[in-house]
């Protein structure tokens, strides 16, 4: 019994909250978590340049907008886990752009919080036109653990203050949420990679994401044509090297991410897509 209330506490203070923030922060933010293979080297202090931006650049975005809510089911292995949702809940403006508020929660099912409750909420204020982020906020309610994490991003000067910190990142840089959604609207091909760069936890990571295959699947919300990416990082963290990430994105202009796996040392973890509303797509 001891032993099972470890491997219980073991799955919901590490896997849980990892399947979870895949879910609502997208594959980038397992990748912070050190679940994807090493491939890709994150850019050392001193070789990254600083430079003005003119924020010149515009997304063609014909894949998500205002009022898109994407529910998920959270399994380690064949055991429910909990529940994610990743939504766009309003159009603000933030250093004067039109902005995209989107918010993220996961939560430990009623099982789980009777001995170990997760409540994490993480909110991205992400460009609406050139889909990078100017600001980023986690709360997380893991257990007895609490944490905050707050940090915000000049993309003018292409630099990020976090605390005390200024960190220099590249310009239009990604938090670990609004790099979802700029993947979503860009030109994926089988056998492919498309890039992008973040600054996730005080880590600045290339990321590399790989097209694979193409795949139809059926999960919760339904059957789906897809394609199958792979995100490829070299970030440090609990599970380095021990597993490896895949989403399915669908095949259309939408690209909703319905389901996200992830095979580890100790079992797999996974995301399974239960409802969606599509959102209003504006021009800017």
């Amino acid at each position: 019994m001891k032993n099972r209330h470890k491997a219980k506490r073991f799955i919901l203070r590490f896997i849980l909250p990892a399947v979870l923030l895949t879910a609502v922060g997208g594959a980038s933010y397992l990748i912070s978590l050190g679940l994807g293979p090493s491939s890709v080297t994150a850019e050392p202090a001193d070789s990254m340049e600083v430079r003005d931006s003119t924020l010149s650049r515009v997304i063609d975005n014909v894949s998500f907008g205002v009022g898109e809510k994407l529910s998920f089911e959270v399994n380690y292995g064949f055991i429910n886990a909990g529940t994610a949702s990743m939504e766009i809940e309003k159009l603000i403006e933030y250093e004067g752009r039109p902005c995209y508020q989107i918010v993220t929660r996961a939560n430990s099912n009623k099982f789980f919080s009777s001995f170990y409750k997760v409540d994490d909420r993480v909110e991205s204020i992400t460009d609406a036109t050139g889909l990078f982020s100017w600001k980023f906020e986690k709360r997380l309610r893991e257990g007895g653990y609490k944490a905050e994490r707050k940090y915000r991003f000049d993309q003018k000067q292409n630099v990020v203050y976090e605390g005390k910190d200024t960190i220099p990142v590249s310009p239009y840089a990604h938090d670990a949420l609004s790099v979802l959604y700029y993947v979503r609207t860009l030109p994926l091909e089988v056998g492919k990679s498309v890039f992008a760069f973040n600054y996730v936890d005080g880590e600045r990571i290339h990321l590399e994401v790989k097209v694979l295959k193409k795949e139809k699947i059926t999960v919760q919300a339904g059957t789906f044509d897809c394609l199958v990416v792979e995100p490829l990082s070299s970030t440090v963290g609990v599970f380095k090297n021990e597993g490896t990430l895949r989403v399915w994105l669908t095949d259309d202009r939408l690209r909703l991410p319905v389901l996200m796996k992830s095979k580890i040392l100790v079992g797999s973890i996974s995301a399974e897509l239960t409802d969606y509303r599509l959102g209003e797509i504006a021009e800017f």
